[in-house]
């Protein structure tokens, strides 16, 4: 078995029991490991302490949970590992900025750490070929765009360590930008109703931050007053085009996985040199939808 089965193992263990007592000992057991190696080899793997990752996992759960139930919020910390409710308001608030009943009383989009699928690191596919892993199906293929596509919508700014997928929890800055663009978008002359939408990331002027793009096709490039445009150039893409079970994991999960596994190990092992940007594109952004790709241009 690989080094990185072995920590899998004990990620899909911790997953399964985010109530119970959870000791670097049993873990490291599972793993056939000494604790001092077992804690060592998750680090490096995971990119975060083994009690830190318990920590993450059991507030992402308990942040779902009290937006889809009414359950006392002692009793869903008490569900997720927690030992009391001021153990549960603490880790919150450090997390995310606020406490669980503010999160409750006025619900906004978090960045939470996922669970990691480890092997997204390791195997390798070819082109055209799915990639099927726990709740995801990834496959990358090339294709060539013979005209200029266009769109428009709205941008921000964020500090790069924020980004969702790089580790930090949080506030979600960009879905708090889709749902704003969203909340406008019908009334935007020129934008194509059944269009694709795009969310786009790229260099900021702005040291130490990137720039991010949320908008929906248009049927030209005129941009109205308040907005920006993005021009999608011809030329060869590398698409990633992946799957989910439901739209919530899709973006908040499934995307993330998706990017590590194209920028960190596809495209490095290929090779292949593409522009400074991504383009998550998706079909639309309704609650149905299960796909969607990433899409980079290569560098002749």
């Amino acid at each position: 078995m690989h080094a990185w089965e072995q920590i899998q193992k004990t990620v899909d263990y911790i997953e399964d029991h985010l109530a119970d007592e959870l000791r670097i000992e049993a873990l490291a057991e599972i793993a056939a490991l000494s604790p001092f190696y077992y804690q060592r080899l998750f680090s490096r793997l995971v990119k975060k302490p083994v009690n830190e990752y318990i920590k993450l996992r059991r507030l992402a759960g308990a942040s779902e949970r009290l937006i889809s139930s009414q359950k006392r919020i002692l009793d869903i910390a008490l569900d997720f590992g927690f030992s009391s409710h001021t153990s549960f308001t603490r880790a919150f608030k450090q997390a995310f900025g606020m406490t669980p009943e503010e999160y409750r009383g006025n619900p906004v989009r978090l960045n939470n750490f996922a669970k990691p699928q480890l092997l997204l690191n390791y195997v390798l596919i070819d082109e055209n070929i799915p990639l099927i892993t726990e709740g995801i199906v990834i496959e990358i293929s090339r294709l060539k765009l013979t005209k200029p596509e266009y769109f428009i919508g709205l941008t921000t700014a964020e500090r790069i360590e924020e980004m969702p997928g790089g580790g930090n929890t949080g506030i979600d800055v960009l879905g708090i930008l889709w749902d704003r663009f969203h909340h406008q978008k019908s009334k935007v002359i020129g934008i194509m109703p059944e269009g694709d939408e795009i969310g786009v990331a790229y260099g900021s002027e702005k040291a130490g931050h990137y720039s991010y793009f949320a908008g929906a096709a248009a049927d030209s490039e005129e941009t109205p007053d308040g907005y920006v445009s993005w021009k999608l150039s011809k030329g060869e893409y590398i698409v990633c085009q992946f799957e989910a079970e439901d739209f919530e994991h899709l973006v908040m999960d499934a995307v993330y996985k998706a990017h590590k596994y194209l920028f960190e190990t596809w495209l490095p092992k290929h090779q292949l040199k593409t522009m400074p940007f991504a383009i998550e594109r998706y079909a639309s952004h309704d609650p149905k939808t299960t796909k969607m790709e990433v899409w980079v241009m290569l560098i002749e």
